[in-house]
């Protein structure tokens, strides 16, 4: 993680293409990390491919670390705080749609493998780099104190909420990875049943 800019270039539009913001970049490098991992992000690679010299990069980044935070900052936003927030709209009052919902998520098409796929070069990623790691707990434990504060509303105790959100989190990152067991009707049934499990009073 070594490129480094002595100076920033002012941006300019290059061969009649428009100036390239800093969103351009990350999604770039986030595209990168998708399919190739980490250590295929680099800002050679990334200005070559967007057809531009690396002064835009370098007006925007202090360097490659830079924009490694930002990809994991853009992650933590997209994949939880924005969609929490999606949540929170449309079943603030309805906590038994919301878990429903919430199930339903590895499910959700190509957005949904899309997803899964961005997320698992993240967690490949944080098994050898310490600013990764943290951004991948972190999450994890925004997610799951959030589930648990649904379950919270639907009556549950709070060491009882926690469990039951700790194994509906763990199921929807298990189906996200596992894609190809089963067929869609054997998916609907583990849905069902996970639904029903963590719904159900201890009598």
């Amino acid at each position: 993680m070594n490129d480094v800019a002595t100076t920033r270039a002012v941006p300019r539009k290059e061969s009649g293409r428009p100036m390239l913001t800093p969103e351009t970049w990350i999604s770039a490098a986030i595209e990168r990390l998708m399919l190739y991992g980490v250590d295929s992000i680099r800002v050679d690679v990334l200005a070559k491919e967007m057809s531009v010299t690396r002064g835009s990069f370098y007006w925007h980044f202090k360097d490659r670390d830079e924009l490694l935070r930002r990809v994991l900052k853009a992650w933590q936003d997209g994949a939880t705080e924005a969609l929490i927030a999606k949540f929170e709209e449309q079943h603030h009052e309805e906590p038994l749609l919301l878990v429903k919902d919430l199930l339903s998520l590895p499910f959700r098409g190509r957005a949904a493998k899309r997803a899964a796929s961005i997320e698992l070069a993240i967690r490949a990623w944080a098994r050898s780099d310490e600013t990764a790691r943290q951004a991948v707990e972190d999450v994890d434990s925004r997610r799951i104190a959030y589930i648990a504060q649904v379950f919270s509303a639907l009556g549950f105790g709070i060491k009882d909420a926690r469990s039951r959100a700790f194994a509906l989190y763990a199921y929807t990152v298990t189906e996200s990875l596992l894609t190809g067991q089963g067929s869609e009707a054997q998916s609907t049934e583990r849905s069902a049943f996970m639904e029903k499990m963590l719904l159900s009073v201890p009598k």
